[in-house]
């Protein structure tokens, strides 16, 4: 696990929830810097395997005692969480960052919770236009997706990147908050 996401983590048990971090990776930490690591693992990694056996044992885990569990995740992390959306019947709600799941790994029909989204304007992955399908195939299957767009770039939330944009974390991030204490307390 990667400082950055550590401390999101710790971030997140600091504001009173029970956080936990699913390893999709198994041990490998692929550096920020490193977009070609990056590309490689996200590549080699079985999105849907991954969601539905290791994130859905770690919501099992966090449900365990009847906890409503939400799910977040940053790039490949909010790819995760729209499939999640779909597959994993045990969570109460998710919180999407800059991540889009491919078409052939889940059906907007499918979403069962709510799913605000966090976007940046600036972005070469999931460009405005991507957005505006995911959004457009949301609203077409009847399903609520409540869509934050951000002047800022690709991983503004990170504080180790150079596209870091405090202003639009904060304000994303607070609103994340908001969200999950309407669902999960």
């Amino acid at each position: 696990m990667s400082d950055q996401i550590r401390g999101l983590c710790d971030r997140f048990a600091l504001a009173g929830f029970d956080a936990l971090v699913a390893d999709l990776y198994n041990g490998k930490v692929v550096p920020y810097h490193d977009p070609d690591s990056a590309d490689r693992e996200n590549k080699a990694l079985d999105l849907i395997d991954a969601t539905t056996q290791t994130v859905r044992g770690a919501v099992q885990y966090l449900a365990r005692n009847g906890a409503k569990v939400g799910l977040t995740g940053f790039c490949l992390g909010g790819k995760v969480t729209i499939v999640g959306a779909a597959t994993i019947p045990e969570l109460a709600a998710g919180v999407v960052y800059y991540g889009m799941a491919p078409e052939h790994a889940m059906k907007p029909a499918d979403v069962r919770i709510p799913l605000p989204a966090h976007f940046a304007n600036v972005d070469d992955w999931c460009t405005p236009q991507v957005v505006n399908a995911f959004e457009h195939s949301m609203n077409a299957a009847g399903k609520s997706l409540e869509l934050f767009r951000y002047d800022a770039e690709h991983g503004f939330v990170n504080e180790q990147r150079p596209q870091h944009d405090r202003k639009a974390a904060e304000l994303a991030w607070g609103r994340t908050l908001d969200f999950f204490r309407k669902h999960l307390q």
